[in-house]
């Protein structure tokens, strides 16, 4: 089933909408403070799909991307960001769509990226990926696992769906937790109702995970909603700080000072 996507290039370049058999995949919110931000400001979170990259936890927060105004050239979209360039291209497909990536920068450098989509989804959606994958928890699942935070650790790892017995599969109503999860996977599906959508990555030579933000009703403070962020990611770390010297954790432009990556959206939807 093809997928519309409509993106914001004066604004970031969000995704604004992912629309898909009469359904709105994204989910969104209203924050005036959006359309007036400049790099450097602390991220506003408006919904939708944010590019984040190099980075995204950490220092600037979401990323350089997503405060500065792309450009738009035919069917390319791209934007110039301290150190590196990222320029995107996105064509539906009989199924979906496809959106291929170039990061152009010195070889040698490193970075995470995340597309930071956050869904639409149900008390009963579910996300389906690899049994048995590696999954990182982060700090703030904690209160949530049985036994002390093992000190400064910056994750700890289980198997999805349950890593350390904490079922992320399931989205569920709010409960005032908030979770962060890097799955060892370059592909997940989508379940609500009658309706999937599938996200696949495929980058030559770098790091794939996927990146899932469960927020059910516990950020942010003091005025908390519920959100899921469902994504695909090259490297394993939500801060690129946080990354390890030997490279297995983020992506690296290689000699050619260039590297590639395909998104692969493919959805089926009830008719509406």
């Amino acid at each position: 089933m093809p997928v519309e996507i409509v993106t914001d290039p004066a604004h970031g370049g969000r995704w604004t909408s992912l629309r898909a058999g009469g359904r709105e995949w994204l989910w969104r919110r209203a924050d005036p403070r959006r359309a007036r931000v400049s790099p450097g400001d602390a991220f506003v979170d408006a919904g939708g799909l944010e590019e984040c990259v190099p980075t995204v936890r950490g220092t600037p927060d979401h990323g350089d991307a997503w405060s500065r105004t792309w450009s738009r050239e035919g069917d390319a979209e791209r934007v110039e960001c301290d150190g590196f360039a990222l320029t995107r291209r996105i064509r539906a497909t009989g199924e979906g769509a496809e959106v291929d990536y170039a990061l152009t920068a010195d070889p040698g450098f490193r970075f995470v990226w995340a597309a930071h989509a956050l869904l639409d989804l149900s008390e009963q959606a579910t996300l389906h990926a690899r049994d048995g994958a590696r999954t990182r928890l982060f700090p703030e699942a904690a209160p949530l696992l049985p036994g002390p935070w093992p000190g400064d650790a910056p994750w700890v790892e289980g198997d999805w769906p349950a890593p350390r017995g904490l079922a992320l599969d399931r989205l569920g109503p709010a409960d005032g937790t908030a979770v962060g999860a890097v799955v060892d996977t370059a592909r997940v599906c989508v379940h609500d109702g009658a309706d999937r959508l599938s996200l696949a990555l495929e980058a030559d030579g770098q790091p794939r995970s996927l990146a899932l933000w469960r927020n059910l009703g516990g950020f942010p403070a003091p005025n908390p909603y519920r959100s899921t962020g469902v994504e695909p990611m090259l490297g394993r770390v939500f801060d690129l700080a946080d990354a390890g010297e030997d490279g297995d954790d983020t992506a690296r432009v290689p000699a050619s000072g260039e590297v590639r990556w395909r998104l692969t959206l493919t959805a089926h939807c009830r008719c509406p």
